[in-house]
């Protein structure tokens, strides 16, 4: 029997779409949502360390080999638990980094679902980051960045076989900022995967959406670009931007985070509020939106005292649906609908909750607060917002699993349509 593991030992879960596995493995296909946090045991079944396997190399549902000769499987391996230092998350499937230099893959993987494959050779020792696409992996080094095809990793014994592109960096250029940022400038999942930034606007860090970039500078500020359709650049307009521009409704403000979603924007200051902009057809801003409306709305509101003063209700809500383009319209005008928040509005939360993390699915939105409570809201078709059903919301509500098992979210990983939380507790076992 395993040693339990030291009290501040961390778990990530995960919940949301999981028709592929990419969400929770090592259980049965059952091809439906995951509703509620489940914790992520897909780092649990590998090779002993000195055996002659391929460096990248799938293990079917998670728990063994493939099907060897005649069909016959081999019995399950004893499960292993493996520290995930990051997690990657893509549509079909999900990537981590152990500990221990492994890269770890999760879902629709080595040409089919509910596979696990990973690498785990001396190439990798070393790696720091990873940033995982439908089609590639990036990885980082303290000397160099390489994309390898996540297809060819399944075909190959060496996987070094699959790097498709690198990028050496000089000894003055070594990275001192997470993925996707690099030193000169930032990284993409589709080729040519590198784009350069100005030295002058001194990164601190960059996030991707599915059209546009947002940048932190080390004085607090942020820039954003590219496509501005929905007003997910902040700027008051829906206008796109080819060159990274100040974001001026919060010059001014010490900025310490922010994400980015499909097409909208979260971005958390120093002293712990949260501003949102951009998208908000499912209410992933927080903010009043018409496909969340009915009696829904005022249960939840009711249940997490959101409808409070400074925070947008639908009581006495008509049925228009508004395109802002001032920082006041959204939460000063409880008779619309937000479709586009053009500008950074402020999002309160109750109890004057301080948020420390946030990441952005495709939809949906997830906060974490500096006493380690989790809120989400936005679509949640899937699940991925772990309230144990499949209802949308455009009001913060707390994932109330976390609090009934003694737990602190510390970490906040969205994917398109799932979430991953990392998690901390004194009930962990190896």
């Amino acid at each position: 029997m395993a040693a339990p593991a030291p009290a501040d030992t961390g778990r990530w879960f995960g919940f949301g779409f999981n028709l592929f596995g990419q969400t929770v493995n090592g259980v049965e296909p059952a091809g439906g949502p995951v509703l509620e946090p489940r914790e992520v045991t897909a780092c649990n079944s590998r090779p002993d360390r000195g055996s002659s396997a391929p460096a990248a190399r799938p293990e079917a549902g998670g728990d063994s080999e493939p099907a060897t000769n005649g069909g016959a499987r081999p019995s399950p391996r004893p499960r292993q638990r493996v520290t995930a230092c990051r997690v990657s998350p893509a549509w079909s499937h999900s990537a981590c980094l152990t500990d221990d230099g492994s890269v770890y893959f999760w879902g629709f993987v080595a040409g089919g679902p509910w596979h696990q494959m990973y690498i785990n050779n001396q190439d990798l020792r070393g790696c720091e980051d990873i940033l995982s696409s439908e089609k590639y992996l990036l990885t980082l080094w303290r000397d160099r960045v390489q994309c390898w095809d996540i297809s060819s990793l399944s075909r190959t014994r060496e996987a070094t076989d699959a790097v498709v592109w690198t990028k050496h960096l000089q000894e003055e250029e070594k990275p001192n900022a997470a993925f996707p940022l690099i030193p000169g400038g930032y990284i993409t999942t589709t080729p040519p995967f590198y784009k350069s930034l100005s030295p002058l606007l001194h990164a601190r860090k960059l996030v991707l959406g599915s059209e546009h970039a947002l940048l932190l500078t080390f004085d607090w500020t942020v820039y954003s670009w590219g496509s501005g359709r929905h007003g997910q650049l902040g700027h008051g307009s829906v206008e796109d931007e080819v060159e990274p521009r100040i974001v001026e409704a919060l010059h001014g403000l010490a900025m310490a985070e922010l994400a980015a979603g499909a097409w909208h924007s979260v971005c958390a200051s120093a002293s712990g509020d949260l501003y949102v902009w951009g998208w908000n057809e499912s209410g992933q801003l927080g903010l009043p939106a018409k496909s969340c409306s009915g009696d829904e709305h005022q249960k939840l509101s009711q249940q997490t005292g959101l409808s409070g003063e400074g925070v947008p209700a639908l009581s006495d809500a008509g049925d228009k649906v508004k395109k802002s383009t001032t920082d006041k319209a959204a939460v000063g005008n409880t008779n619309v609908f937000i479709s586009i928040q053009a500008f950074p509005a402020l999002l309160d939360f109750p109890g004057e909750l301080e948020i420390s993390k946030v990441s952005c699915g495709a939809r949906h939105t997830a906060a974490v607060t500096r006493s380690g409570k989790l809120f989400t809201w936005g679509w949640g078709n899937y699940g991925q917002l772990g309230h144990g059903q499949t209802d949308s919301t455009d009001l913060p509500r707390l994932v109330e699993y976390f609090i009934k098992n003694h737990l602190s979210v510390l970490d906040i990983v969205c994917g398109p349509w799932n979430t991953f939380a990392f998690a901390q507790g004194k009930n962990f076992k190896s």
